[in-house]
């Protein structure tokens, strides 16, 4: 795989429809995309003073962290929004040359700043709730 450029790494928000459409979060400068996969420690008396972890037995998740400019744009709108029901909603993530995960996640932050003589910019926490799908591009 040839490197990327950064500003292809794309966030999208779900419509809800069926079939569903995604819309790029506008105003992005800053995506981040953490695959974690919990730990299940079951060290005992027997481990010979070394840690022992229980194979496939923690919790897979996504943590998608991102920051832009504010733009105004219907999907950071809709990014609000999302927050203010707390709900789970579909969202996708684009890897260029790589791949998308899609699933539902929950918006956990949404932060917005601005300095005096500066831009308004925005960042937020999504994080995965149940299954995420992967499909190569």
């Amino acid at each position: 795989m040839a490197a990327q450029k950064g500003s292809a790494l794309l966030m999208k928000i779900g419509n809800a429809a069926s079939p569903e459409v995604f819309t790029t979060i506008g105003g992005m400068r800053s995506t981040a995309l953490a695959m974690n996969d919990e730990a299940v420690d079951i060290t005992n008396k027997d481990s010979a003073r070394a840690r022992t972890l229980l194979a496939q037995a923690g919790v897979n998740s996504l943590t998608v962290t991102g920051s832009g400019v504010f733009t105004d744009s219907a999907s950071e709108a809709t990014l609000k929004g999302k927050f203010d029901v707390a709900a789970f909603s579909n969202y996708q993530f684009l890897v260029p040359d790589f791949g998308t995960f899609t699933g539902a996640f929950m918006l956990q932050s949404l932060e917005y700043a601005g300095e005096f003589n500066g831009e308004v910019t925005y960042s937020f926490t999504f994080e995965s709730s149940g299954a995420i799908a992967f499909a190569t591009v």
